[in-house]
Protein backbone atom coordinates (compact mmCIF):
# COMPACT_ATOMS: atom_id res chain seq x y z
CA UNK A 1 0.00 0.00 0.00
CA UNK A 2 1.29 3.30 -1.12
CA UNK A 3 0.91 5.77 1.90
CA UNK A 4 2.01 9.66 2.17
CA UNK A 5 5.27 10.06 3.83
CA UNK A 6 3.53 12.92 6.23
CA UNK A 7 1.13 10.20 7.40
CA UNK A 8 3.95 7.65 7.87
CA UNK A 9 5.52 9.97 9.86
CA UNK A 10 2.77 10.41 12.24
CA UNK A 11 2.38 6.59 12.34
CA UNK A 12 5.63 5.91 13.55
CA UNK A 13 5.49 8.65 15.92
CA UNK A 14 2.62 7.33 17.63
CA UNK A 15 3.79 4.24 17.40
CA UNK A 16 6.79 4.93 19.77
CA UNK A 17 4.19 5.92 22.54
CA UNK A 18 4.65 2.71 24.78
CA UNK A 19 2.15 -0.17 24.62
CA UNK A 20 1.27 1.24 21.16
CA UNK A 21 1.33 -0.96 17.94
CA UNK A 22 0.90 -0.18 14.63
CA UNK A 23 -2.69 -0.55 13.98
CA UNK A 24 -3.41 1.47 17.11
CA UNK A 25 -0.87 4.23 15.73
CA UNK A 26 -2.84 4.37 11.96
CA UNK A 27 -5.73 4.52 14.23
CA UNK A 28 -4.79 7.83 16.23
CA UNK A 29 -3.46 9.53 13.34
CA UNK A 30 -6.15 8.86 11.30
CA UNK A 31 -8.45 10.36 13.81
CA UNK A 32 -6.30 13.25 14.33
CA UNK A 33 -7.01 13.95 10.92
CA UNK A 34 -10.73 13.67 11.03
CA UNK A 35 -10.85 16.32 13.90
CA UNK A 36 -12.03 20.12 12.94
CA UNK A 37 -9.38 22.45 12.52
CA UNK A 38 -9.81 24.20 16.24
CA UNK A 39 -9.81 20.74 18.14
CA UNK A 40 -6.69 19.59 16.12
CA UNK A 41 -5.07 22.62 17.10
CA UNK A 42 -6.22 22.14 21.03
CA UNK A 43 -4.40 19.10 20.87
CA UNK A 44 -1.05 20.39 19.43
CA UNK A 45 -1.18 23.41 22.18
CA UNK A 46 -1.86 20.86 24.52
CA UNK A 47 1.22 19.01 23.90
CA UNK A 48 2.86 21.72 23.62
CA UNK A 49 2.20 23.06 26.89
CA UNK A 50 3.64 20.03 27.96
CA UNK A 51 7.09 20.18 27.40
CA UNK A 52 6.86 24.18 28.09
CA UNK A 53 5.37 24.27 31.42
CA UNK A 54 5.68 20.88 33.13
CA UNK A 55 9.23 19.97 34.54
CA UNK A 56 10.23 17.76 37.54
CA UNK A 57 9.86 18.87 41.20
CA UNK A 58 13.41 19.42 42.39
CA UNK A 59 13.08 17.62 45.39
CA UNK A 60 11.15 14.53 44.47
CA UNK A 61 10.90 14.86 40.92
CA UNK A 62 7.26 14.14 40.29
CA UNK A 63 6.24 16.05 37.61
CA UNK A 64 5.19 19.75 38.39
CA UNK A 65 4.19 23.14 36.69
CA UNK A 66 5.46 25.06 39.62
CA UNK A 67 9.03 25.39 41.32
CA UNK A 68 8.08 22.87 43.57
CA UNK A 69 5.38 20.10 43.13
CA UNK A 70 1.86 20.37 45.02
CA UNK A 71 2.93 17.22 47.26
CA UNK A 72 5.99 18.18 48.36
CA UNK A 73 4.77 21.68 49.22
CA UNK A 74 1.44 20.80 50.80
CA UNK A 75 1.00 21.22 54.56
CA UNK A 76 -1.13 18.49 55.10
CA UNK A 77 1.57 15.97 53.77
CA UNK A 78 3.00 13.52 55.94
CA UNK A 79 6.94 14.54 56.19
CA UNK A 80 8.18 11.87 58.14
CA UNK A 81 6.89 9.16 55.41
CA UNK A 82 8.56 8.95 52.28
CA UNK A 83 7.67 6.28 49.63
CA UNK A 84 10.31 5.45 47.03
CA UNK A 85 8.12 4.76 43.58
CA UNK A 86 10.73 3.95 40.00
CA UNK A 87 7.97 6.69 38.12
CA UNK A 88 5.67 9.63 38.32
CA UNK A 89 3.21 7.29 37.26
CA UNK A 90 3.15 5.12 40.24
CA UNK A 91 2.56 8.53 42.24
CA UNK A 92 -0.31 8.73 40.16
CA UNK A 93 -1.73 5.44 40.42
CA UNK A 94 -0.66 5.72 44.73
CA UNK A 95 -2.40 9.11 45.00
CA UNK A 96 -5.87 7.57 43.50
CA UNK A 97 -5.90 5.20 46.45
CA UNK A 98 -6.42 7.86 49.32
CA UNK A 99 -4.75 5.80 51.65
CA UNK A 100 -0.68 7.35 51.70
CA UNK A 101 -0.34 11.13 52.95
CA UNK A 102 3.30 11.36 52.98
CA UNK A 103 5.94 12.47 50.71
CA UNK A 104 7.45 10.56 47.71
CA UNK A 105 10.66 10.20 45.60
CA UNK A 106 10.91 8.92 42.11
CA UNK A 107 14.02 7.32 41.26
CA UNK A 108 13.98 7.05 37.69
CA UNK A 109 13.99 3.35 37.32
CA UNK A 110 15.14 0.55 38.65
CA UNK A 111 18.86 -1.09 39.13
CA UNK A 112 19.85 -3.44 36.05
CA UNK A 113 22.97 -4.02 35.33
CA UNK A 114 23.04 -6.22 32.53
CA UNK A 115 20.54 -3.35 30.65
CA UNK A 116 23.47 -0.83 31.92
CA UNK A 117 21.50 1.05 34.82
CA UNK A 118 23.71 0.95 38.29
CA UNK A 119 22.82 3.10 41.56
CA UNK A 120 24.33 6.60 39.69
CA UNK A 121 21.80 6.36 37.46
CA UNK A 122 19.16 6.87 39.94
CA UNK A 123 18.32 9.41 42.16
CA UNK A 124 20.10 7.83 45.16
CA UNK A 125 22.16 10.43 46.03
CA UNK A 126 19.37 13.12 46.05
CA UNK A 127 17.33 11.03 48.29
CA UNK A 128 20.24 10.37 50.79
CA UNK A 129 20.37 14.21 50.46
CA UNK A 130 16.96 14.31 51.89
CA UNK A 131 17.56 11.89 54.62
CA UNK A 132 19.73 14.75 56.20
CA UNK A 133 16.48 16.04 57.74
CA UNK A 134 15.72 13.75 61.18
CA UNK A 135 12.50 14.43 60.43
CA UNK A 136 12.16 11.37 57.87
CA UNK A 137 11.27 7.99 60.10
CA UNK A 138 9.96 5.94 57.38
CA UNK A 139 10.95 4.76 53.89
CA UNK A 140 8.00 2.77 52.40
CA UNK A 141 9.29 0.93 49.04
CA UNK A 142 6.81 0.96 46.13
CA UNK A 143 8.72 -0.57 43.33
CA UNK A 144 7.51 -2.93 41.04
CA UNK A 145 7.77 -6.49 42.87
CA UNK A 146 9.75 -7.83 39.94
CA UNK A 147 13.53 -9.25 39.90
CA UNK A 148 15.25 -5.52 39.50
CA UNK A 149 12.67 -4.20 41.28
CA UNK A 150 13.37 -6.67 44.62
CA UNK A 151 17.18 -6.16 43.77
CA UNK A 152 16.78 -1.99 43.93
CA UNK A 153 14.47 -2.50 47.60
CA UNK A 154 17.64 -4.49 49.14
CA UNK A 155 20.15 -2.11 47.74
CA UNK A 156 18.50 0.82 49.52
CA UNK A 157 17.53 -1.40 51.98
CA UNK A 158 21.20 -2.47 52.95
CA UNK A 159 22.42 1.84 52.35
CA UNK A 160 19.29 3.30 54.46
CA UNK A 161 19.34 0.03 57.66
CA UNK A 162 22.61 1.87 59.12
CA UNK A 163 20.70 5.31 59.16
CA UNK A 164 18.20 4.01 61.68
CA UNK A 165 15.30 4.94 59.70
CA UNK A 166 12.51 2.20 59.71
CA UNK A 167 12.00 0.87 55.64
CA UNK A 168 9.20 -0.85 54.50
CA UNK A 169 7.65 -2.58 51.50
CA UNK A 170 3.89 -2.44 50.28
CA UNK A 171 2.05 -5.36 50.51
CA UNK A 172 1.66 -8.65 48.40
CA UNK A 173 -1.58 -7.51 47.20
CA UNK A 174 0.50 -6.60 44.42
CA UNK A 175 1.06 -9.16 42.01
CA UNK A 176 4.53 -10.18 41.70
CA UNK A 177 5.72 -9.25 37.72
CA UNK A 178 2.97 -6.52 38.27
CA UNK A 179 3.32 -2.48 37.31
CA UNK A 180 1.54 -0.41 40.43
CA UNK A 181 0.80 1.62 37.33
CA UNK A 182 -2.60 -0.85 36.10
CA UNK A 183 -3.00 -2.24 39.65
CA UNK A 184 -6.89 -0.89 40.57
CA UNK A 185 -6.82 1.77 43.40
CA UNK A 186 -8.63 -0.39 45.98
CA UNK A 187 -5.51 -3.10 45.73
CA UNK A 188 -2.94 -0.48 45.59
CA UNK A 189 -4.97 1.26 48.93
CA UNK A 190 -4.66 -2.24 51.13
CA UNK A 191 -0.83 -2.52 49.87
CA UNK A 192 -0.04 0.44 51.39
CA UNK A 193 -2.16 0.13 54.65
CA UNK A 194 -0.74 -3.78 55.05
CA UNK A 195 3.09 -2.44 54.09
CA UNK A 196 5.23 -4.68 55.90
CA UNK A 197 9.29 -4.19 57.29
CA UNK A 198 11.95 -5.39 54.85
CA UNK A 199 13.71 -7.70 56.75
Amino acid sequence: MIISQTLQSAIDEFNKFPGIGRKTAQRLTLYLLRRNTDDFEQFVAVVRALKEKIHECPICFNFTEHDVCEICSSPKRERGQICIVEDASDIMAIEKSNEYRGLYHVIGGVLSPLSGVHPEDLKIKELLVRLRDDEVKEIIMAVNPDTEGEATSLYLYKMLKPMGIKVSRLARGIPIGGDLEYSDEATIGRAVIDRSAIE
